[in-house]
């Protein structure tokens, strides 16, 4: 059984990654530099995009699936969450744009949130 707290965060999720995964998929270029970046790879940041929207699209569609589905978002979610920690950290600390410790902790967020959930209420058979 999946607790409805977890199916509302996939929902929030969604809803997260899309209003960012948007700009990032149109004008990368615009959104960045507004935001503090001195230089902006449209390919890079389009792939992100891509990633975001992906994810959080999956989150939506999701929603209402079974533990085994979710188990398997969660183990996904956690992996992106935690690469982007890392990626982002070492960005932050070769001097990134300080919106970086914005994206930092949503994502550290998201990553504490889908860790509790995969190991203390799905922890059932975990490969």
């Amino acid at each position: 059984m999946i607790p409805d707290n977890l199916r509302r965060w996939f929902v929030l999720h969604f809803l997260v990654d899309v209003i960012i995964a948007i700009p990032l998929l149109l004008f990368p270029e615009a959104v960045l530099t507004q935001l503090g970046w001195k230089s902006v790879d449209p390919f890079a940041s389009r792939l992100v995009g891509a990633a975001l929207m992906g994810i959080g699209v999956e989150s939506f569609l999701g929603r209402n699936a079974g533990v085994d589905v979710y188990r398997g978002m969660l183990n996904l979610k956690i992996i992106w969450s935690l690469s982007a920690i890392f990626g982002i950290g070492i960005t932050m600390l070769s001097g990134g744009p300080d919106m970086g410790w914005v994206f930092l902790g949503i994502f550290l967020i998201f990553a504490l949130v889908w860790i509790y959930y995969r190991f203390r209420v799905l922890a059932k058979e975990i490969p």
